[in-house]
């Protein structure tokens, strides 16, 4: 990004860097209760099949450990828990109401002795290096001050032989298609958002941290410059999504 390295984007704004964690904190603490409508509203429920999509990609085993980074309301680590058969999956985000919404879930309290649920920055993960088997972040990295220190820490954290997989809304090839996809983002998620949770702002923010997001290609370097090897990207849904992984060898 070439913009002054003490600050960084909200959406379109800029803003000092200390101050975006704080303000992501806003947005989600005020649509955690509404979130996962709000993924449906963002993805036209698409995004359970991509959630699908990634679980069939890394295709859990028995035992592994898995850390969920902005994990929120727990979607993911139910999804590898159930595939895995059995296994342990800590979810880690920054937002505490997210991770209270988590805890009421069904399949929480049918899960409780496999799962554990923290707080932290996935800046600076509070867990000591080569701990888990695997490291999942979806819809989370950008919103995430600095991604590049994300994609580091991810791989300090994984064991050897450890796999990193990153689940994010990213760029159609195609420019007519994205057109016509920004102007669904710009024109409609905002006025959901004000319908089904009461707040447009948060939803505008959304929408313009997808744009703001570097596409595929460059997120793949990103992931090759923190250490992971073997690093590919699968597009979902003509690239309004992708699948990025990586390996810790």
């Amino acid at each position: 990004m070439t913009q002054d390295s003490n600050t960084t984007h909200f959406g379109f704004e800029t803003v000092p860097e200390s101050e975006k964690a704080g303000k992501v904190q806003g947005v989600f603490g005020s649509v955690a209760s509404k979130y996962d409508v709000m993924n449906d509203v963002m993805s036209l429920g698409i995004h359970r099949i991509w959630k699908d999509a990634m679980m069939d990609w890394l295709a859990p085993r028995p035992g592994q450990k898995l850390l969920d980074v902005a994990g929120g309301t727990g979607d993911v680590s139910f999804k590898f828990l159930g595939r895995a058969g059995y296994g342990h999956a800590t979810v880690c985000d920054l937002t505490e109401p997210m991770l209270v919404e988590g805890r009421k879930r069904a399949e929480a309290a049918q899960m409780a002795d496999s799962l554990d649920w923290v707080t932290g920055d996935a800046m600076a993960l509070p867990f000591q290096d080569n701990t888990f088997d695997v490291y999942t972040i979806s819809f989370g990295i950008r919103n995430v001050t600095r991604p590049q220190e994300a994609l580091n820490e991810a791989y300090r954290v994984l064991k050897p032989g450890g796999r990193l997989m990153v689940l994010e809304f990213s760029q159609i090839p195609n420019d007519l298609m994205q057109k016509a996809y920004d102007l669904y983002s710009f024109n409609v998620i905002p006025k959901m958002g004000q319908m089904i949770a009461n707040d447009r702002d948060s939803y505008q923010y959304l929408v313009e941290s997808i744009r703001k997001f570097p596409d595929q290609e460059t997120f793949l370097d990103m992931v090759r410059q923190a250490g992971f090897e073997n690093a590919k990207y699968r597009n979902l849904t003509m690239g309004i999504a992708a699948l990025h992984s990586g390996w810790k060898l």
